[in-house]
């Protein structure tokens, strides 16, 4: 049985294989454009920094160097029930170097198109054993974000050997831009 985490919880994930599922719906009150919310993945080291640029995971750069961290596409357009956006993850794989993933989502062009995540619903950040499809944990996203267009859903740690996940929830409104920021050399 999955395990519903609050923000700042955390829990292992005891799987090799695991697919992490992102969902969202957006509001009716919407402007009126289509909306288009992006999944991106940053693999660091020990710096909190990424390993190298095709560390960061997002639609034009869909697979890490080691093949262990593959997003399976964007969706446009986010409807639907389910997950939106997927990535799956293989540990055995993963490069030595990368200590943590972190998840993140944005707005494609919110500024533009006067979004943000105030006018999104339901969103949440799954993880589920790749092989029997079995639920291991989900972190809803509970707050409003009314000026917010990139929310940190949540991070995959390497702690002593053992993979976690930490439910994060934070939005800021300077874009996917502002975590590239954060986290390149």
């Amino acid at each position: 049985m999955a395990i519903n985490l609050q923000k700042g919880q955390r829990e292992n994930i005891n799987a090799p294989k695991f697919t992490v599922g992102l969902g969202w719906d957006i509001n009716n009150t919407s402007t009126g454009t289509g909306f288009d919310l992006d999944a991106s993945l940053f693999l660091l080291g020990d710096d909190k920094k990424l390993v190298s640029d095709n560390h960061f995971i997002f639609y034009n750069n869909l697979e890490s160097p080691d093949k262990a961290v593959i997003h399976t596409g964007d969706n446009l357009t986010g409807e639907g029930s389910g997950d939106d956006e997927q990535i799956k993850i293989d540990l055995t794989k993963i490069d030595d170097a990368v200590k943590e993933i972190t998840v993140v989502v944005t707005i494609h062009e919110a500024d533009s198109r006067r979004q943000n995540f105030g006018q999104v619903r339901n969103s949440f950040i799954r993880i589920f054993n790749t092989d029997t499809n079995e639920e291991i944990l989900k972190y809803e996203l509970d707050e409003d974000f009314s000026i917010e267009t990139a929310v940190e859903f949540g991070r995959i740690y390497n702690r002593n050997g053992e993979w976690k996940f930490e439910a994060v929830g934070a939005g800021q409104r300077d874009g996917l831009d502002k975590f590239v920021s954060i986290y390149q050399k």
